[in-house]
């Protein structure tokens, strides 16, 4: 009875009529979301703009306000004040490469940064697919689970009116016994799953403690999607995956933070127009005054090469990095276009039999059933479950498979007549 109620409450908490029906493509679109993830790459975004903000303003005019309070001894003797004040507006005219490489570095990053986001985006829409289907799965696995602990009670339970007749032994009805309880073992775990995907699908569309409640079955077109073959996908993969865009841009920017340190050997040359007024009256001095101000730098001792080889250091450890991430996605590419022609080729076909099979074989036990022949029409029935549930494993793994294709080749896959540039 006990097991009943159980059964009766979990099939309640999964149909519960006060939520509504959750579809994969409304889960998706909460890709956008502030999930952490996002708001992580959003705000290195936000940095490295900032960072572009601030080598552009090397460019900008200045203006600011100098003064001193001071006393001096002039020839006639005695101590007189010796104050200045002054208005100064400066404007950078050229500085031979500083600015104009340091901005060229700052865009590279913001442009790093932007199609790390990007990705950010497609690692989260495969992660709420996952979940989703996961979701999906734990509540079949569940069912079939459940019928499968049903028919073994029942068989449990005769079983101790067969023995207490004496029409079976002790050992017989201990081994039914143990049978019923690893299944019943093995349900409660699906029972869990059930709840535990729904917190995790809960939390990869950043609603904790909204678990959603019933699921739509997805429609999964793109499951026949035609692909290129591997020798035509590397290159195109090679130019558009996100995270060697970011890595190249890291490149660029290095060299470009290299030109710009070196520049600080260059001279620069500034405009600058003073409004002063002084305590002390002097023929040497201007009311008003305007001129170039020209710096050329002569020796600034070890931090231009310093600095210089810090970014060398910083260029090869991205360059190793695009290198090594190369030969990763060579090998991700690979693994990912075999498992999408196993999923379509083998595996799919040995799921159908399989439910080709277990439902003639229901048919069979529920006419043996209706003439009294057999009594194993529930596990007939728990059988073709799992063969459904296999079918859609497959389904499911084959449309992350190209979602990962999707995201490795940067959210677009060529077409199979040649790749559009």
């Amino acid at each position: 009875m006990r097991e009943v109620w159980v059964a009766l409450l979990a099939w309640a908490w999964m149909t519960a009529a006060s939520a509504e029906t959750l579809t994969l493509d409304e889960a998706l679109a909460t890709v956008a979301a502030p999930h952490p993830d996002r708001r992580i790459a959003e705000s290195d975004l936000a940095v490295a703009r900032a960072d572009r903000d601030q080598a552009a303003s090397l460019r900008d005019f200045r203006l600011y306000l100098e003064g001193s309070l001071a006393t001096g001894q002039g020839d006639t003797g005695g101590w007189r004040a010796n104050n200045i004040g002054r208005i100064v507006a400066r404007k950078p005219l050229f500085d031979f490469g500083r600015s104009g490489q340091a901005i060229a570095a700052a865009n590279q990053e913001v442009a790093a940064r932007q199609t790390a986001l990007f990705h950010v985006q497609s690692l989260r829409r495969i992660d709420i697919m996952a979940r989703y289907f996961d979701v999906l799965l734990a509540d079949m696995q569940y069912a079939a689970d459940n019928e499968f602990m049903a028919v073994a009670y029942v068989s449990w339970d005769n079983a101790q009116d067969r023995f207490k007749v004496g029409q079976i032994s002790q050992p017989e009805l201990l081994r039914l016994e143990g049978d019923y309880q690893t299944i019943r073992e093995r349900r409660e775990a699906s029972l869990q799953a059930v709840r535990s995907t729904r917190q995790r699908l809960a939390h990869a569309l950043y609603r904790p403690g909204n678990l959603p409640t019933e699921l739509a079955e997805p429609v999964l077109a793109g499951n026949a999607l035609p692909l290129e073959d591997y020798e035509t996908l590397l290159p195109w993969v090679m130019e558009k995956n996100p995270q060697v865009q970011v890595l190249q841009a890291q490149v660029a920017a290095a060299d470009a933070r290299i030109a710009a340190v070196r520049a600080e050997r260059n001279p620069m040359l500034d405009a600058e127009v003073v409004g002063a007024d002084y305590s002390r009256v002097s023929t040497t001095r201007d009311n008003i005054s305007a001129g170039l101000l020209f710096v050329i730098p002569l020796y600034q001792g070890g931090r231009v090469d310093a600095l210089v080889a810090r970014e060398r250091a910083q260029k090869e450890h991205s360059t190793a990095e695009l290198e090594k991430l190369k030969l990763e996605l060579a090998d991700s590419l690979l693994s990912t276009l075999q498992e999408i022609e196993w999923l379509r080729s083998s595996a799919r076909a040995s799921a159908d039999k399989q439910i080709e099979y277990r439902d003639w074989a229901l048919e069979r036990s529920r006419a043996e059933y209706e003439l009294e022949m057999k009594t194993n029409l529930g596990t007939s029935m728990a059988d073709t479950q799992v063969a459904a549930l296999r079918r859609k494993q497959v389904d499911y793994q084959l449309a992350l498979a190209l979602a990962r294709l999707e995201a490795l080749s940067g959210g677009n896959l060529p077409p199979v007549e040649g790749i559009a540039k």
